[in-house]
C-alpha cells in the first residue's frame, strides 16, 4: 500500500515539472517592437500584469530595449510599486546615464513615492547632462514645490519661460506658485441693504489687508458704515490660528467710537477636523452697545467631492428667554477653493448677520423673526492673485417698532481681493 501511494506522488511530481519546464519559454523569439505595442496596449486597457509579463518576457532576450524597460518601470509606478520600478530606471540609466525618458521616469517616480527631497537631488544630476531642459526643470519645480520651496520653484519656472514663453503646462504652474509666494492680500468689500419700507439704504464698506504667518492667516480692516445720514468707522482684526493638524481657531477683535458700530465686539471659535469630510465648531461672540449682547454659535460642515454643505447655528441668550436663528450654506467648487457658486438660506435674528439692517440693534434680543436667501459668486482672475466676489440677497424682516409686520431688504455686495509677495 505504501509503495503505491509513494509511486503516485513520485509521478505526479514528475508530471507537475515537466509540464513546468514545456510551459516556460526561457527566452523570448517573437517580434520585439510588435510585442512592445501589445503591451502597452494591454496596460492602457487595465490589464497591467499581462503587459508587465510581456515586458518582461521581451527584456530575456534584449535586455538593452531600454524603452521597453523605461515602460516597465513606468508601469511599476502606475501600480505604487515604487521600488520596482527604480530599480529598472537606475538599470538603463547605469548603461545609458544621457537617457532623458530614463531621468525623467525616475524623478516621477520618487514624486509618486512622495520622496520630493530625493526628486529634487536627481533632478540636478539629469541637469548636468541636460541643461537648461524644459522637462527637466520643469520636475525640479515640481519637487521644490512639494518641500515647499514655492520662491525657488517659480525661479525654476520663470528659466523655462524665458526659453519658451508658450509652455504652457509652466505657465499654468507658474499661477499655482505665485498664489503660493504671494502671501499678502488687500481687499475692498463695497455693499449695501435697500428697503421696501421708508428706510434710507444702508452702506457698509471695508478696506482689508492680510497676510500669512507661520501662526495663521490674520486680517485688519477698516470699516465704514453709513445709515440714516450718520458715518461711522470701526476697526477690526481677525485671526485663524493654527493650533494642531486637524485643530484650527478664529478669534476676533474690534473698536469703534461710533454710534452705528459696538463699541467693542470680540469673539472666538474652535474648529475641527474629523473624518469622512466632516468638520464641527463651536464659539461665541460679544457687542457691546450701550448694553453688551453675547451670544453663542457653532457650525457642522461637510465636504463632498466638489461640494461644500454647512450648518450654522445661533443662540442668543435674552431677557424674554433665549432667540435662536441659523443659515444653510452650499458651495460648489469649480477649479480650486477660490471658485465657486454658492447659497444660502437663514431663518431668525442674529446679532452676527443682521447687525447693519436694524434701527434699533441693542433690541435685537426681543427675537424679531426674518427670512433670507443669498446668492454669491466667487472667482480669480486668470494668474489667480486677484479673487472676486458678487452678492445678491433679500430678507424678510419682521419690524421692530410693529411686531407681525414684515419690510423686505435687499442686500448686494461686491469684493475684490489681491494677493501679492
Amino acid at each position: 500500500m505504501i509503495y503505491k501511494i509513494i509511486s503516485k506522488l513520485s509521478v505526479i511530481l514528475i508530471f507537475l515539472c515537466a509540464f513546468q519546464l514545456l510551459g516556460q519559454e526561457k527566452e523570448f523569439s517573437g517580434d520585439p517592437d510588435g510585442a512592445f505595442r501589445t503591451a502597452r496596449d494591454l496596460a492602457t486597457n487595465n490589464q497591467r500584469k499581462q503587459a508587465q509579463d510581456t515586458l518582461i518576457f521581451i527584456l530575456t532576450k534584449y535586455p538593452d530595449y531600454h524603452d521597453v524597460r523605461i515602460y516597465l518601470a513606468t508601469t511599476y509606478g502606475w501600480d505604487g510599486d515604487n521600488k520596482k520600478a527604480k530599480k529598472e530606471f537606475e538599470a538603463v540609466l547605469e548603461k545609458d546615464p544621457k537617457n532623458k525618458p530614463a531621468w525623467q521616469g525616475i524623478i516621477q517616480n520618487e514624486l509618486w513615492a512622495n520622496a520630493p527631497f530625493i526628486a529634487l537631488k536627481m533632478s540636478d544630476r539629469a541637469l548636468e547632462h541636460f541643461p537648461k531642459d524644459a522637462d527637466i526643470l520643469f520636475l525640479k519645480a515640481k519637487s521644490q514645490e512639494q518641500v515647499e520651496k514655492n520662491s525657488d520653484a517659480l525661479d525654476t519656472v520663470n528659466l523655462i519661460l524665458q526659453e519658451n514663453p508658450k509652455n504652457q503646462k509652466a505657465e499654468d504652474l507658474r499661477y499655482i506658485l505665485l498664489k503660493k509666494v504671494s502671501l499678502n492680500t488687500i481687499g475692498l468689500i463695497v455693499s449695501a441693504d435697500f428697503f421696501s419700507e421708508v428706510f434710507e439704504p444702508i452702506q457698509y464698506h471695508s478696506l482689508k489687508y492680510g497676510r500669512q504667518t507661520k501662526l495663521g492667516f490674520v486680517t485688519a480692516k477698516l470699516n465704514f458704515n453709513r445709515k440714516l445720514n450718520t458715518n461711522g468707522e470701526q476697526l477690526e482684526i481677525e485671526m485663524y490660528p493654527k493650533i494642531i493638524n486637524g485643530l484650527y481657531g478664529y478669534i476676533n477683535a474690534g473698536y469703534s467710537n461710533s454710534s452705528l458700530f459696538p463699541k467693542t465686539k470680540y469673539g472666538a471659535e474652535l474648529f475641527k477636523a474629523l473624518p469622512h469630510g466632516l468638520e464641527a465648531s463651536l464659539g461665541f461672540r460679544t457687542l457691546n452697545y450701550a448694553t453688551t449682547t453675547n451670544f453663542y454659535t457653532a457650525s457642522v460642515s461637510w465636504y463632498t467631492g466638489n461640494s461644500y454643505w454647512s450648518f450654522r447655528p445661533y443662540l442668543t441668550p435674552g431677557d424674554l428667554g433665549t432667540s435662536f436663528s441659523g443659515v444653510l450654506t452650499y458651495r460648489k467648487y469649480r477649479s480650486d477653493a477660490d471658485n465657486y457658486f454658492s447659497v444660502s438660506a437663514g431663518m431668525g435674528y442674529s446679532p452676527e448677520l443682521n447687525q447693519f439692517n436694524s434701527t434699533a440693534v441693542d433690541n435685537v434680543k426681543i427675537g424679531l423673526k426674518s427670512q433670507k436667501i443669498n446668492l454669491g459668486y466667487n472667482f480669480t482672475s486668470r494668474n489667480q492673485l486677484n479673487i472676486y466676489n458678487t452678492q445678491f440677497g433679500i430678507t424678510h424682516q419682521e419690524q421692530l417698532s410693529s411686531p407681525g409686520d414684515y419690510y423686505w431688504v435687499y442686500f448686494v455686495a461686491f469684493t475684490w481681493d489681491v494677493r501679492f509677495r
